[in-house]
């Protein structure tokens, strides 16, 4: 897909969005060609007016009430491939390509737990060391 989309593109996605009280809708990133499901994070009508504009995926920090351009402080930049609207309006779906990790914790994807008969289990090595990753402050996901 190419980028900026049209005026009237972006208008019609938001309208067929339906914003929570907050302003928010929940968004999950899937890499594009493989179906991997890499996180789930917020966005504003700005954040997804950005992201149609510019083909980069922008979320909103809840926590620091400012945007959020994946790949900032990690150099793990999320680039759109395709925005989908899901049937009620509450929920996006963001076909992306992912460069590198995902999440702070410097694994591919954010679900690397999962519920096993022997408890939660951890089913993903991290890939690439979160202090590389963030060295001077931490992380970047912040989803609250």
């Amino acid at each position: 897909m190419s980028y900026p989309l049209p005026p009237a593109t972006v208008d019609a996605t938001l309208a067929a969005i339906r914003f929570d009280a907050n302003g928010l809708v929940p968004a999950i990133a899937q890499q594009h060609d493989t179906g991997e499901v890499l996180m789930m994070a917020w966005m504003n009508a700005q954040s997804v007016a950005e992201t149609l504009a510019t083909g980069r995926v922008c979320y909103w920090s809840r926590s620091r009430q400012s945007f959020w351009r994946k790949g900032d402080t990690s150099g793990q930049v999320q680039r759109l491939r395709e925005l989908r609207v899901d049937c009620d309006g509450d929920t996006l779906l963001l076909l992306v390509d992912q460069a590198g990790v995902a999440c702070h914790t410097g694994r591919r994807s954010c679900f690397y737990r999962a519920a096993t008969a022997d408890g939660l289990s951890t089913i993903a090595d991290v890939v690439t060391d979160p202090l590389d990753l963030y060295p001077s402050h931490g992380h970047e996901h912040t989803t609250t």
